[in-house]
């Protein structure tokens, strides 16, 4: 079944089939991803999973990869990350080299011409031998494209990045192909499996989405996170898992800045096991807050509800609207990206409309005018 092996990966034949071969990777998948999943190989279309950080949003494209026998190929998105990351660039240093190294060739071919004019023709003539695919870097997305083979393309947290990638992915998306100028359209010979996290930091465009198959994953059941557990090997007794479960759900509904996700949970477990932990201890819990508070805020308030959550209480749920990643706080987090997103938001003649009478001239900002500054002219080449 596998690609590296000499065997091309086969689709799923069934949802059932789904659930198993990824559970044999170690991934328990529940019945509608294994359906969304199913028909992602069947469709060819991307997946985009939506949900809290820590519930198996990159996992599944790991699972997905090792079930189908694929290379996974990973694109990271952040802020400020522009199409040379993700698509490709050209090798400037490698050109550079190159240049140097035939310099005597390039003097033989413009020898013969007469003037400076001459000379920039004579050159111009041989430009594709440096715009070739020799000195193509390739960047995530044009590998998954160009790839010999099939391949899972996970593009991972998406909404960390800004708008402007997202129109770089919708080709890509749109008809899994990618314009390089210089060289033409590649278009991929395998369509690949296609994985989109996001962390919901912003609102996705819908242009984006309408291309995607569309799937939420929000944290499992008590039941369903405890089999995960159990599937992990974590060495932890299931009297104790099943306390550890318990413990976990009841502080994500403390307000935390960042609650604990499936991920910290078996993080948890593993750390009690390896401490010896045979019966649910409340001092040990404590004592490894850390594993699963992030935030120096976040393990204060763990601490407070610790005790009660050990004993099987259940504390009242304490959410903090203000928080430092809440969407009602207009200074940090959540809110500043979801600004991003309001129509409008940057007011009259930020675009260089025209805002009085016709005969005003069009007016553009300063920051505008070092945005293009830089994109033209400004831009380093590493």
């Amino acid at each position: 079944m596998s690609s590296r092996n000499g065997h091309r990966p086969q689709p799923f034949a069934s949802v059932e089939e789904v659930t198993s071969r990824l559970g044999d990777v170690g991934y328990l998948a529940d019945r509608a991803l294994a359906t969304t999943v199913f028909l992602q190989a069947r469709l060819g279309k991307p997946l985009l999973l939506e949900g809290p950080a820590g519930v198996g949003k990159t996992q599944l494209a790991k699972a997905l990869a090792a079930a189908t026998g694929r290379p996974l190929l990973r694109l990271q998105c952040y802020e400020g990350q522009d199409e040379t990351k993700a698509l490709y660039e050209w090798d400037y240093g490698k050109q550079m080299l190159y240049t140097q190294i035939l310099r005597e060739k390039i003097a033989q071919i413009v020898a013969d011409a007469d003037d400076l004019a001459g000379a920039v023709e004579a050159i111009g003539a041989h430009d594709s031998v440096f715009f070739s695919e020799r000195f193509l870097a390739e960047r995530p997305l044009l590998r998954a494209i160009r790839s010999p083979e099939p391949v899972v393309l996970l593009v991972d947290e998406v909404d960390r990045a800004d708008e402007a990638l997202e129109a770089v992915l919708l080709e890509m998306l749109a008809e899994y192909q990618v314009s390089v100028p210089e060289l033409g359209t590649f278009t991929a010979e395998h369509v690949p499996l296609v994985v989109l996290t996001s962390n919901n930091t912003r609102d996705l465009s819908a242009a984006l989405k309408r291309r995607c198959l569309h799937l939420f994953l929000g944290y499992p059941s008590a039941e369903r996170e405890l089999e995960i557990i159990r599937s992990k090997s974590t060495g932890l007794p299931d009297a104790v898992s099943g306390h550890l479960v318990d413990v976990v759900r009841g502080l994500r509904e403390q307000g935390l800045r960042k609650p604990p996700g499936i991920s910290e949970a078996i993080d948890w477990a593993r750390t009690l096991a390896l401490l010896g932990a045979t019966e649910p201890d409340a001092g040990l819990l404590e004592d490894t807050i850390s594993v699963v508070a992030k935030y120096d805020r976040d393990v204060e308030r763990a601490l407070r509800v610790l005790p009660a959550l050990a004993e099987g209480e259940r504390p009242a749920p304490a959410p903090e609207p203000g928080g430092a990643d809440s969407a009602d706080d207009p200074g940090t987090g959540a809110a500043l990206r979801a600004a991003r997103d309001t129509p409008g938001r940057h007011g009259a003649g930020y675009y260089g409309e025209r805002t009085g009478s016709p005969a005003e001239p069009r007016r553009v900002s300063g920051s505008q005018g070092e945005r293009s500054f830089v994109a033209n002219h400004g831009r380093r080449t590493r």
